[in-house]
C-alpha cells in the first residue's frame, strides 16, 4: 500500500538536480582556480618584497668603497659591479646613475646607486639606493614597485 507522500522523485527531477548540481561544481571549480591565481600572485608578491628588500639592505650595510660591487650569490666574492654604461639594465650611458640587475625564479631585480654629485663616488656625501622588483601577475601582467633610501657617505668631511 502505498499513500500520496510515498510517491519517489521522478526522472525529470532528479536530472534537474543533477544539472544544477553540475553548475554549482563548476562555480566551486572556478572559484578554486582564481583563488590558486590570487595565492600564486600573493607569493611572487612576498619573494620579490623579500628579494628588494634584501638586496636593498646589503647596500646598506656595505662599506662605502664597495658600493659598486655586489655579491649576489652571496658566496663572499663580489661577481656584479654596477655600471653606467647604457647598457643592459642602465638605461643612459655617463648620466651618473649605476646600475645592476638580476633575475631569479621569475622576479627581476634592477638597482640603482646615485651620488649627490658627478664625479667619483668617495667625493660624494651621499647617495640614493633605489630596488626595482618586477614580477608575474594575473593574466599574463608585470607588476613592478620600488624601495629606497638614502645613505651618507661616512667618510665625506664637505668640498674638496
Amino acid at each position: 500500500m502505498t499513500g500520496v507522500g510515498d510517491r519517489g522523485f521522478s526522472l525529470i527531477e532528479v536530472m534537474l538536480a543533477m544539472v544544477i548540481l553540475a553548475f554549482a561544481v563548476v562555480g566551486v571549480m572556478g572559484m578554486h582556480q582564481w583563488g590558486e591565481q590570487g595565492m600564486q600572485y600573493g607569493s611572487n608578491g612576498t619573494r620579490a618584497l623579500a628579494m628588494a628588500e634584501s638586496r636593498l639592505e646589503a647596500k646598506r650595510a656595505m662599506p662605502w668603497e664597495s658600493l659598486l660591487q655586489d655579491d649576489v650569490d652571496a658566496d663572499g666574492t663580489a661577481d656584479v659591479r654596477l655600471q653606467d654604461d647604457g647598457q643592459g639594465a642602465d638605461e643612459q650611458a655617463g648620466d651618473g646613475i649605476y646600475t645592476a640587475s638580476s633575475e631569479s625564479d621569475g622576479i627581476r631585480l634592477v638597482w640603482t646607486v646615485q651620488p649627490d654629485r658627478s664625479g667619483a663616488l668617495r667625493d660624494a656625501g651621499s647617495a640614493v639606493l633605489l630596488v626595482h622588483a618586477s614580477f608575474p601577475a594575473m593574466q599574463g601582467r608585470q607588476r613592478t614597485f620600488s624601495l629606497g633610501t638614502i645613505r651618507a657617505n661616512p667618510n665625506y668631511v664637505g668640498p674638496r
